[in-house]
C-alpha cells in the first residue's frame, strides 16, 4: 500500500545542497522530490535568494508549495505570483547600516554593503564583490544612496569585505545588539535580517499555513546560514560536506552534495525512518 506524505513538509538549501557544487541538480535529487510530491509530501526551497534568482532554482524541480527567500525575509508562492510575508529590517537595523557605511570607507577595512527587497536589490556601498554577485545572479539592482531605499524593502544586508574586514565588522555588531540577526555566509561576507527573523522562522511559518506539525518539518543545509533553520525545524539534516558543527546539530547526516544529499534524505523519511 502506498503511504501519503501529506503531514511532511521538506525545505531544502539551495547551493551546496539541493544542487552539487557546480550548481547543478543532480539527477537523483529531481527523481526523489518527484516521487515526494507525488506521495503527497510538501517540499520547498529556503535561500537566502531574492525572488528573481530562486525562481531559476524553483522551475528546475517545480516545488509544491511557497518558498523562503532572503534567508526567512519573504515567504513567496511562485504558482501565484504572491508575497505571502514580508519581513523588513527597521530603523535601528537601518541606522547600523548607516553606521557600517561610515565607518568602513577606507581599505583596508572597505565594506560594501547591498540592501536586498523583494524584488531588487540596491547596493549602497559598490564594489567588485557587490556587483559580481547581483550580475552573476542576474539580480536586478540599483546604486543608489542609502537613503532613498525604500524603508519597507530592507528584507536583507549583505556585507562584503577581505576577510580581515569582514572580522572587524563581527566585532562592531556586537554594539548592536538588537539592530537585527547576523549571520556568516562566507568568510568574505556578513548578513543581516530583522530580528528573529530566518530560514527556520520562514520555514516554520509556511509549515503552519499548511497544517504540517513541527515534528514533521524537515530541513537539510551545507553552512552556518543554515544553522537557525536546523536549530528549528524538528527533523534537521546536512550534506556530507557541511562543518563538523552542522553535523552535531542534525538528526540525519547525508551525502556530500554532488552525489544527491537531498535525495537521500527523501528516500529516509519515504522508508518511514525519519519518524520519531
Amino acid at each position: 500500500m502506498e503511504r501519503n506524505f501529506g503531514k511532511w513538509l521538506v525545505a531544502s538549501d539551495i547551493d551546496g545542497t539541493l544542487n552539487s557544487k557546480a550548481r547543478k541538480l543532480p539527477h537523483r535529487n529531481k527523481v526523489a522530490i518527484e516521487k515526494f510530491i507525488s506521495a503527497g509530501g510538501y517540499f520547498t526551497l529556503a535561500s537566502g535568494r531574492p525572488i528573481s534568482s530562486l525562481e531559476r532554482a524553483w522551475k528546475t524541480v517545480e516545488t509544491n508549495c511557497a518558498a523562503v527567500a532572503l534567508n526567512g525575509g519573504l515567504i513567496y508562492d511562485f504558482k501565484e505570483h504572491k508575497i505571502l510575508k514580508k519581513t523588513s529590517i527597521g530603523k535601528e537595523g537601518q541606522d547600523f547600516v548607516k553606521a557600517v557605511i561610515k565607518k568602513f570607507g577606507k581599505a583596508p577595512y572597505f565594506i560594501e554593503v547591498g540592501v536586498f527587497g523583494a524584488e531588487n536589490a540596491y547596493i549602497v556601498k559598490k564594489g567588485l564583490m557587490s556587483t559580481c554577485q547581483v550580475v552573476f545572479d542576474r539580480v536586478p539592482h540599483t546604486y543608489q544612496n542609502v537613503d532613498t531605499v525604500p524603508t519597507d524593502d530592507w528584507c536583507k544586508i549583505i556585507f562584503w569585505g577581505n576577510p580581515l574586514a569582514i572580522n572587524k565588522l563581527k566585532k562592531f555588531a556586537k554594539a548592536y545588539p538588537n539592530a537585527g540577526n547576523f549571520m556568516s555566509s562566507s568568510v568574505v561576507s556578513f548578513e543581516m535580517l530583522a530580528p528573529n527573523t530566518h530560514k527556520g522562522t520562514g520555514v516554520m511559518e509556511l509549515a503552519k499555513l499548511l497544517g504540517v506539525d513541527k515534528a514533521h518539518t524537515a530541513a537539510i543545509g551545507d553552512y552556518f546560514n543554515d544553522w537557525d533553520m536546523l536549530k528549528t525545524v524538528g527533523f534537521p539534516a546536512c550534506a556530507g560536506q557541511a562543518p563538523k558543527a552542522i553535523h552535531n546539530i542534525c538528526k540525519f547526516e547525508a551525502c556530500h552534495c554532488n552525489n544527491g544529499c537531498v535525495a537521500e534524505l527523501l528516500d529516509y523519511i519515504m522508508a518511514g525512518k525519519a519518524e520519531s
